[in-house]
């Protein structure tokens, strides 16, 4: 049996090159202000794929995403292992675009004290009076350059997105540029209807795009998991405050309430964030994850 090692790491992500196609596998690994943490969550992984899964699948009429199966049984034999069972996603190999699409519909984190600084987030000016956590008149495209595992994301102004991808691929910056803002509104409207009709509001997230052999923009990594996005219970929301969410929030307020825990956290933290992944997971698809 042939063994693998990953050609790449990320924070969580370890992908996987089997020749003709990459297999990603999502980790029980979980970071925190670009901080990789020393706990495990158990079956995070499984979450973030199966997550993913279903958003390709509601999307794909709309625009090609890179996901070819979940099965492992159509991976190679290496990978028929319980430690990749259900957390593992063969994909398309593509040439990935340098762009972090953000998109934002509601006013939070960063965004929300950017704000109330100077009445913009990341460069955009927004109407006055505007409360936290208030949906925005409509979504904005925040999009950001991508870091190194260490190193902060940096936002953007979407004409310098444009000069970054100009420079990545010389003549088809703005071309770019504009199907990743385009794509990624229609994406995040899309979805953010449907989970609404699910009790979940989407505050904000992000999408990544590559480049096919044809030079097509289709849509990887992971989508609208609560490791790449804000998910709010739609019961009892109400602006003018933060939130409780679906994602890893409960990390980063003991994070910030211990800032000497050196980056380890107690049990009922963890219990509670993969309790929230999975209630979260289970609202959006009806399904449940064990």
């Amino acid at each position: 049996m042939k063994e693998y090692k990953p050609v790449k790491e990320g924070k969580v992500r370890e992908i996987y090159d089997i020749g003709d196609a990459l297999i990603m596998v999502a980790t029980d690994r979980i970071s925190a202000f670009d901080v990789i943490l020393k706990n495990q969550v158990t079956k995070k992984g499984t979450v973030l794929t199966q997550m993913s899964k279903f958003w390709f699948d509601y999307t794909k009429d709309m625009m090609p995403n890179h996901m070819l199966s979940v099965d492992v049984n159509d991976m190679p034999e290496y990978f028929r292992k319980p430690e990749f069972d259900g957390n593992s996603m063969l994909c398309k190999k593509l040439t990935m675009l340098p762009i972090e699409c953000i998109v934002r519909g509601y006013i939070t984190g960063s965004g929300w004290k950017s704000y109330q600084e100077n009445g913009t987030v990341c460069g955009i000016k927004l109407p006055e009076g505007l409360t936290e956590s208030a949906k925005l008149p409509e979504a904005i495209y925040t999009p950001s350059t991508k870091a190194e595992i260490g190193d902060h994301d940096e936002n953007i102004s979407y004409e310098k997105s444009i000069e970054v991808l100009e420079k990545a691929f010389p003549g088809k910056g703005e071309e770019y540029a504009t199907k990743l803002r385009d794509y990624t509104l229609a994406l995040y409207k899309k979805c953010a209807d449907y989970a609404l009709t699910k009790g979940i509001i989407i505050a904000d997230t992000k999408f990544e795009f590559g480049l096919d052999e044809d030079g097509n923009v289709v849509l990887a990594d992971e989508m609208l998991t609560p490791d790449s996005s804000r998910f709010w219970p739609l019961e009892g929301y109400e602006a003018g405050h933060g939130q409780p969410s679906f994602d890893k929030q409960f990390v980063r307020d003991y994070l910030k309430a211990n800032p000497d825990c050196d980056y380890d956290l107690p049990q009922d933290v963890i219990d509670k964030t993969i309790a929230k992944y999975k209630e979260a997971y289970n609202l959006l698809t009806g399904d449940t994850i064990d």
